[in-house]
């Protein structure tokens, strides 16, 4: 099971920070409570992972609320592993994480977008994205 990085926590606290504001600057929103609880667990033990299948329920509700508004897929339509290719020059995943993307689990989906975003070399990242901003 993938691991939740701590990144995409505090994505999902400031998704429900925009959508649910303190009413008085002190108290916190429920999905904001069960975040900040796993949030604040990581940072006191250093972690940059949390187990995907330990996150407790109301967390797991208040990451996945977030998850949902995410682009499901890095596809970009142009897809290199269909020509042989090991990684794919369109959107950086792998020839098995191009097959098994429908299977995946939304932490594993995450963890590579995450790698995939870090690396920055697929082409969704630079030429492509470059030519969509022109047209």
């Amino acid at each position: 099971m993938a691991g939740i990085h701590i990144s995409d926590i505090e994505s999902a606290i400031n998704f429900w920070r925009e959508r649910l504001p303190s009413p008085d600057g002190l108290s916190l929103s429920e999905p904001l409570k069960a975040l900040a609880e796993v949030y604040a667990l990581m940072v006191y033990r250093q972690v940059t992972e949390w187990p995907e299948d330990e996150l407790p329920a109301p967390a797991w509700q208040a990451w996945m609320g977030w998850f949902d508004t995410t682009p499901d897929t890095p596809c970009i339509a142009i897809c290199s592993t269909s020509q042989g290719d090991d990684t794919c020059k369109g959107c950086g995943r792998s020839f098995d994480e191009v097959q098994h993307w429908p299977a995946m689990t939304p932490g594993e989906k995450r963890a590579v977008w995450r790698r995939i975003t870090l690396q920055a070399s697929a082409w969704r990242f630079n030429r492509y994205a470059e030519r969509a901003i022109e047209s």
